[in-house]
């Protein structure tokens, strides 16, 4: 069993455990970004977990019990497609990453983060991978939860807006999507500073 220690970090412990964080929804055209952070099990197999991308929707829920079921420490951050567009996508992904690793039990020693960026309030304990995804499990763990819980949202929301058929596309830039965009214009989920039409016509 790790050892923890104590440092003076938000006055959190901080223990030798390493931590995958990923986001999801980042380039959608509505509905939330969501963030996780994730620490393994060390009980569970790290070859079980690959990019959530690369797995169909029933792998990744049943990835997601998985994790859920086991010991992994995980946190959650999700910021609204308001909250994007008040500040910028960008901007929201590195903080909904920020927030997910503040909702971790604990603040692990090392943290890893998918893409070229660190979120500015975890600079000097975080390291970003680009790809990390598809080489680090933390990270593809920290996939998969982002994608399951963002893709649940975007199901629930289908339910308020069924014209635009988010439980099929997920809010990405799809023929479907782009199609509704076209009959019904932007509806109250839609980030309103994305340019909702101008891809269109690559369909």
């Amino acid at each position: 069993m790790a050892t923890t220690r104590f440092l003076s970090f938000r006055n959190i412990a901080v223990n030798d455990l390493t931590a995958g964080v990923d986001e999801a929804g980042r380039g959608a055209l509505a509905g939330p970004v969501v963030a996780a952070a994730v620490v393994l099990d060390p009980q569970l197999d790290p070859a079980l977990f690959r990019d959530s991308k690369s797995i169909g929707a029933g792998e990744r829920d049943r990835l997601f019990k998985i994790l859920l079921d086991s010991k992994s420490l995980i946190g959650v951050g999700v910021h609204s497609h308001r909250f994007v567009d008040k500040l910028n996508v960008l901007g929201a992904t590195m903080s909904a990453m920020t927030r997910a690793v503040d909702r971790l039990p604990m603040v692990p020693l090392s943290i890893l983060i998918d893409g070229n960026r660190v979120p500015r309030q975890l600079q000097g304990l975080a390291k970003a991978i680009v790809k990390g995804d598809a080489t680090v499990p933390e990270i593809s763990a920290a996939s998969i939860v982002a994608k399951v819980t963002r893709d649940r949202i975007m199901t629930m929301l289908d339910k308020r807006f069924p014209h635009y058929k988010f439980a099929v596309h997920k809010g990405y830039a799809t023929a479907i999507h782009y199609g509704a965009l076209g009959q019904w214009g932007p509806c109250d989920v839609h980030r309103k500073t994305f340019n909702l039409t101008v891809q269109g016509s690559l369909f």
